[in-house]
């Protein structure tokens, strides 16, 4: 598993990842791996947990979709999400996903599920609730979006051993 997570602050959106990727109980196979991305025309940030395969297949069809509905991130998502639930083949995949854009940030699951938080804050993957709830403590204070997630991973990465410190941070602003 992992920890992504986004946050969500005046006008800036960050979505961050830790770099650990395992391979059945271990945890030493690798430590550097990218799980979070723009996508679409750069406006629009992904990031995933769960198998690595089938969370960039999940990227790469929400693109698809993206690219057939004008980059309307909900719709998008919607279609995805119906999609993930209704086809044979995309059923069997094992992730969970958050994506966002200026405007709105969604969790997506194959359960068909497409959720958007009152908050702004959303953390999935094995660290994911050590994450979002360091990020709803953290928000109050004076610390920028991003700031927010970088210390809320680093507090994930600290409790989960599925979570490491090798964090990856794409950010999205109104002014983007």
């Amino acid at each position: 598993m992992t920890t992504i997570l986004c946050v969500r602050k005046g006008d800036e959106v960050v979505l961050a990842g830790d770099g650990q990727a395992t391979l059945g109980e271990s945890v030493v196979f690798k430590s550097k791996s990218v799980k979070v991305r723009r996508i679409g025309n750069g406006n629009i940030i992904a990031g995933f947990a769960g198998s690595a395969a089938d969370g960039m297949t999940l990227i790469e069809r929400l693109e698809g979709k993206l690219e057939k509905h004008a980059n309307q991130l909900k719709r998008a998502a919607v279609e995805l999400a119906k999609d993930w639930r209704m086809d044979k083949y995309l059923r069997q995949l094992q992730a969970y996903m958050i994506v966002a854009d200026k405007d709105t940030s969604l969790v997506l699951s194959g359960n068909g599920e497409v959720m958007e938080p009152d908050d702004g804050i959303i953390g999935i993957g094995s660290g994911g609730n050590y994450a979002m709830a360091a990020a709803k403590a953290l928000f109050e204070s004076e610390l920028s979006a991003e700031e927010i997630a970088q210390k809320s991973l680093k507090i994930a990465g600290d409790i989960d051993i599925f979570t490491n410190h090798n964090v990856i941070i794409e950010k999205v602003g109104k002014n983007d």
